[in-house]
């Protein structure tokens, strides 16, 4: 009787998941297999399939192409991770006031976060044009010479981490503020009878009462950093001189430009491995820095 109960709680509880785990199956966690196996192939989508083993692999690991855009990568990284969140904390403290009309203000900041990644990176590649743009207008008006921006090697990068820190700002700007919003005033009001000024109680109450939303905020960012992709496909296509090329962007022509589909499937799990292992470390990491009231 009881391994009946248990076995018909089982397929109650498989019935109410069905509609839930059936695309799950279907189209996260199938073609993720698949993808697996893939990468120990050589196809080229066109001709049947040949077994290659960790072959793929191998070549990846000497691919100099593949080590640029992993440099690429994290330079993406670096410039674009504390530009969102010291922008978006900036945003949210400054909307974290007992005013009105400001619910207008947060959704003109969140707008951005909603509209499409074509739209942002064609109005961005349109700002930052080095012969017409306003950007550069702008800067001539104050006597500074603009750079080119997304035609220089050396500033290509950068106008990609500039677009893409603006269209993120809103999305970090919501977490932090529902973080701040949750800070009881009494931990202030006693802050303030004790003689801290603004910066004591910036730096010892709102900083660590903020680090669970914050905490949230760095994983998702980070995470989402290292499959940068619709902003430089749209606004530099890799260039100038491959010098936005990033691991994304490589497996999507290395897949259906050049026709390595195994290599790219490769590609694809060694960054999810990287992906994987960089937010166990924060997991970890978390203990020491993220404080829970």
């Amino acid at each position: 009787m009881v391994g009946q109960s248990a076995g018909r709680r089982a397929l109650t509880a498989t019935a109410f998941l069905a509609p839930s785990l059936t695309p799950l199956l279907l189209f996260t966690l199938g073609p993720m297999a698949a993808s697996l196996v893939i990468s120990l192939l050589r196809w080229d989508l066109l001709r049947p399939p040949q077994w290659k083993g960790l072959g793929n692999y191998a070549v990846l690991v000497a691919d100099p192409d593949f080590h640029a855009a992993v440099g690429h990568t994290v330079f993406f990284i670096l410039g674009y991770l504390p530009l969102a969140f010291i922008g978006g904390l900036a945003i949210a403290l400054a909307l974290n006031q007992k005013l009105g009309g400001l619910s207008i203000f947060r959704t003109i900041y969140f707008l951005p976060v909603v509209t499409s990644w074509v739209v942002v990176a064609f109005m961005w590649k349109w700002l930052l044009n080095p012969s017409s743009g306003i950007v550069n207008y702008a800067l001539t008006l104050v006597g500074i010479h603009g750079p080119g921006w997304w035609t220089d090697p050396a500033w290509s990068m950068p106008s990609v981490i500039l677009a893409s820190a603006w269209k993120d700002l809103g999305f970090v700007m919501v977490i932090l503020l529902a973080g701040l919003q949750a800070i009881p005033d009494d931990y202030y009001e006693a802050a303030a009878v004790d003689g801290a000024g603004r910066w004591a109680r910036f730096w010892h109450i709102t900083l660590p009462l903020l680090s669970p939303a914050s905490f949230f905020v760095v994983v998702i960012s980070l995470i989402n950093s290292f499959q940068v992709f619709d902003q430089i496909w749209v606004m530099t296509g890799g260039g100038p001189v491959d010098s936005t090329s990033v691991i994304v962007l490589q497996i999507v022509q290395n897949a259906f430009s050049y026709g390595r589909v195994g290599y790219a499937s490769a590609m694809s799990w060694v960054l999810f491995a990287a992906i994987l292992v960089i937010t166990l470390v924060q997991l970890q990491l978390q203990r020491r820095w993220v404080t829970y009231a």
